[in-house]
């Protein structure tokens, strides 16, 4: 558990501003979740061990999946798995400061899916963005109606390394 808590904490560090707070010709920066997600996939493959059975993967569409096959495929941001194994690890959601209540609620779905049915050991919530922890009260809020075993990451500003405040 502790390596990839190590390569978060690094990977987070690593987001260049551009990449948390995307610019914008003419108009103000935004925050733009895909961006922020792909960099973050970025900057944990130059961390990843080598030696390492899991794989990252991002936002695997689950269309056609066994596991799926009542309907409701999700695709979270992130998986840390062996793929095709039945080894899974990690799912892992991002959301922007500016995040819904019904889109933190969905991905608390989603995390609690992948935890219980799947039986993935570790979930991971990482929300971006200067107002990160004002959302505490929404996630708290669905994380109750859950009640699975998520961990909530706080990543408020480029060139600090995000943490987690609940374990």
């Amino acid at each position: 558990m502790e390596w990839l808590t190590g390569i978060l904490h690094e990977a987070t560090a690593r987001i260049a501003p551009e990449y948390f707070l995307l610019p914008v010709h003419g108009g103000p920066s935004v925050y733009r979740e895909r961006v922020y997600c792909y960099e973050l996939y970025h900057q944990m493959r130059l961390l990843w061990p080598g030696d390492c059975p899991y794989r990252i993967n991002g936002e695997v569409d689950k269309r056609a999946h066994p596991y799926f096959r009542e309907g409701g495929e999700p695709k979270p941001d992130l998986l840390v798995h062996e793929p095709g194994s039945g080894n899974n690890y990690c799912v892992i959601e991002v959301k922007s400061c500016r995040a819904s209540d019904a889109g933190i609620e969905k991905d608390m779905e989603t995390l609690t899916r992948f935890t219980k049915e799947i039986g993935y050991p570790r979930a991971v919530y990482l929300i971006y963005g200067e107002e990160a922890a004002e959302l505490m009260a929404t996630i708290e809020k669905h994380a109750a109606a859950v009640q699975a075993p998520i961990e909530v990451w706080l990543h408020p500003a480029p060139g600090q390394p995000a943490h987690c405040i609940n374990h």
